[in-house]
């Protein structure tokens, strides 16, 4: 065995408070239970944004508190007080795509959601997602939102 890996399975997942980055994230911590893996949620910002987890603009610029805290609220949102113990969080700064992509180096899985925050809602693939699927250094998974009874 290659003594430079890690002995802990790695499992990537990029959340950006969107329906299917959520659903990424539980369906990533239900396959790292079942295979032992550690979770890193990686929530990238790249330009200042009112929307998603990261990105608050304020009109001095750019709030990391305010973004920790949006990010913390919706890592909430979807445990509750139940959050995994070997749940890694990660803000990052720059280009969503490009940030997963690196996250995924020496990752044994990146899960992704089918769309995120922007784009055209008839698309199959986000921009993001579709980016990763082509470039990340491991496998991916493109989770789908649950459809909801109003579409």
């Amino acid at each position: 065995m290659d003594s430079n890996r890690e002995t802990t399975p790695r499992v990537v997942v990029g959340v950006d408070g969107s329906e299917a980055s959520r659903e990424a994230l539980r369906w990533a911590v239900r396959h790292a239970e079942l295979t032992g893996a550690a979770v890193e949620a990686v929530c990238a910002w790249d330009t200042p944004s009112e929307i998603g987890w990261a990105g608050p603009a304020t009109e001095t610029g750019f709030d990391l508190e305010r973004a920790r805290l949006r990010y913390a609220e919706g890592i909430r949102e979807v445990f509750g007080d139940n959050e995994p113990a070997r749940l890694r969080r990660m803000l990052v700064q720059g280009d969503p795509s490009e940030v997963l992509v690196r996250a995924s180096e020496g990752a044994d899985l990146l899960v992704v959601g089918n769309r995120g925050r922007g784009g055209f809602a008839r698309a199959m693939l986000g921009s993001v997602s579709q980016r990763c699927a082509q470039h990340a250094k491991c496998p991916v998974v493109v989770v789908r939102a649950r459809p909801t009874e109003h579409r």
